[in-house]
């Protein structure tokens, strides 16, 4: 609902995505750039903005990073919405959690290598007793055409 704080990439990032956390390797872009597929966002429109990994860099990966959340409480879980788009062949995208007393990023979801070619969605349910924040993974492995992971319309609930 309109509780859920947006990021949609329609005119630049959202304030839970700090413009200084989109690590070279991401870009926003739509449908009509010329750079492979998706060649639309996840509602279909081609001239929408999303997040994809961009072919052009020999770097497969790359990480784009939440701004800190306070730690969550049994009445307020953080739930994390998002559309995905992971290519067949080499593609692979990870959700993470750092929490703040903590180097190491701890996977919590991951999907790679999706049959179909279509943008999906999911949501992901975040329980931590202290501050943390989320770090969404890219990889592609080969620079082939077409090859590539995107995501749009991250929705942040009232409890992140």
């Amino acid at each position: 609902g309109s509780s859920w704080n947006n990021c949609d990439f329609e005119t630049n990032l959202c304030k839970v995505l700090p413009e200084f956390n989109l690590q070279p390797g991401w870009i926003r872009r739509n449908g009509q750039s010329g750079m492979g597929p998706p060649y639309s966002d996840h509602s279909g429109n081609e001239s929408a903005y999303f997040l994809s990994l961009s072919s052009e860099l020999q770097s497969s990966s790359a990480a784009l990073r939440t701004r800190v959340f306070l730690p969550t409480d049994e009445h307020h879980l953080c739930q994390i919405r998002f559309h995905y788009w992971v290519s067949q062949m080499s593609g692979t995208l990870m959700v993470g959690l750092q929490k703040d007393s903590e180097d190491i990023v701890t996977n919590i979801w991951q999907v790679s290598g999706e049959l179909r070619n279509q943008w999906n969605i999911n949501t992901i349910t975040i329980n931590s007793t202290e501050k943390f924040e989320v770090i969404f993974l890219g990889m592609v492995e080969t620079q082939r055409q077409g090859e590539s992971v995107a995501i749009d319309d991250i929705t942040f609930s009232e409890g992140c």
